[in-house]
């Protein structure tokens, strides 16, 4: 992406699955938002709609996997995948684009012939159509010979070569890579070195070739205003509800359709950052609170006093407040000791000793400003901490295999449940009616 946006092309950046560390990187090398595209959480059909939303404008867009080539979301817990076991993998998305797929390969820990038989098993085991390959970790240049050789006897071109090279890493922690935001200058310059190694090491006219070989798609891109517009409660001329939406360091975690709902559904959405405002934005009818780090800043975010003050009345004051999984932690009493906004009274937050991850087909246990009683939605929960207790007096959601969890508290709803709106864009719909008095 850094590279093909270093030759002054406009890239469209695309992530298969519901990982947000990586689209943050994206956002970096191409100076457009990163988006997810994932068929589990939104649908099969919404994802090439969602992708030419994304890719407007631009004159390449790179989708980056997930896992492996042909793992779904069976392997991450999604006991109801209506297509088997590759439903949400990078194969499926690469079908339902019909786009070329770049095997990149480890060629770390194999010889040239051993290389050609993992890609011809890559190549033969489904129905993708692989276009070329990008060897990476390459030893010297006999072991780049033997592999591009060994390859290119299965009709296949070696569209890059990659050696190990010290020094251009991103470090990472218990979720993966640190995002983006918490580094920011050292993961721009990180993304310019990577940009300017691909430059050298590949050749990326024939990545370009092979991306204008891709089939034309034929759908209309998704529209947010026309996702909301059959939700969206008539509110008086030109009442726009301001929505205050958590960013900063402790707070990178969203899809960006979720914003762009927010706003086709009426809101005027304004950013702010716990960790450095004390305030709320002026004349706030909601907060959104999606996920991130705060345990990593539990202390910057608890020396915030006068913000979490504020947090704390706004939510006795039955304000509408939706809160995921990072969002859930600020709002609890305390959170590894380090005291929090305190909006849910009694419930503390600790690190665990095990991280949890997954896809979760969920069920509204309570009304709240976002769901009714019954409602289904799908998300996946992506934590390395836990609460006492699990749920309050009300609940929020439930799912096969679990008991009731989250919260809802008068106007406001948390949990560990990251949802993409998209794919139930009556969420921000109704947040927002929460938001200027009125609900459905």
């Amino acid at each position: 992406m850094a590279a093909f946006a270093g030759l002054g092309l406009r890239v469209s950046p695309h992530k298969v699955g519901p990982d947000y560390i990586d689209p943050g990187y994206h956002a970096l090398a191409t100076g457009r938002p990163g988006r997810n595209l994932d068929p589990w959480l939104t649908s099969e059909e919404m994802v090439v709609p969602l992708f030419l939303h994304g890719a407007s404008g631009a004159d390449i867009a790179v989708v980056e996997g997930v896992m492996g080539l042909y793992d779904g979301a069976a392997g991450l817990g999604a006991s109801d995948s209506a297509g088997g076991g590759d439903y949400a993998s990078t194969a499926h998305v690469a079908t339902l684009l019909d786009a070329p797929v770049v095997l990149v390969v480890d060629a770390s820990a194999a010889a040239g012939r051993s290389v050609a038989a993992l890609v011809h098993g890559f190549r033969s085991y489904g129905t993708v159509r692989v276009g070329g390959v990008i060897l990476n970790r390459l030893g010297s240049e006999g072991h780049e010979r033997m592999c591009r050789e060994a390859v290119e006897e299965l009709g296949l071109p070696v569209l890059g070569a990659l050696r190990e090279a010290g020094g251009v890493t991103a470090p990472s922690r218990h979720l993966g890579l640190v995002p983006a935001a918490e580094r920011r200058a050292e993961a721009v310059e990180t993304v310019r070195r990577l940009g300017d190694l691909v430059a050298a090491s590949c050749d990326l006219d024939a990545v370009l070739a092979l991306a204008r070989a891709a089939s034309p798609l034929e759908a209309e891109p998704w529209n947010p205003s026309v996702a909301v517009q059959e939700e969206v409660v008539q509110r008086k001329a030109g009442e726009r509800p301001r929505v205050a939406v958590a960013g900063g360091p402790a707070f990178t975690f969203g899809y960006a359709e979720n914003e762009e709902l927010l706003t086709a559904a009426g809101a005027e959405v304004v950013r702010f950052d716990p960790l450095r405002d004390e305030r709320l934005p002026e004349r706030a009818k909601g907060v959104v609170i999606g996920g991130g780090f705060p345990e990593v800043h539990a202390a910057e975010l608890s020396a915030n006093e006068p913000l979490r003050e504020e947090m704390a009345a706004f939510g006795r004051a039955s304000r509408p407040v939706y809160a995921e999984c990072a969002g859930l932690l600020y709002l609890a009493q305390e959170l590894d000791g380090a005291p929090m906004c305190g909006v849910l009274d009694g419930v503390r937050a600790a690190m665990a000793s095990r991280l949890t991850l997954g896809y979760r087909a969920a069920v509204a246990v309570a009304d709240s400003v976002v769901a009714r009683t019954g409602e289904r939605v799908r998300g996946h929960e992506f934590h390395g901490t836990v609460t006492e207790p699990v749920h309050g007096d009300t609940a929020a959601w439930q799912w096969a295999g679990s008991g009731p969890v989250g919260f809802v508290q008068g106007e406001c709803v948390a949990s560990y449940l990251h949802l993409h709106w998209a794919g139930s864009p009556w969420v921000a719909s109704r947040f927002v009616d929460a938001c200027g008095g009125e609900r459905a």
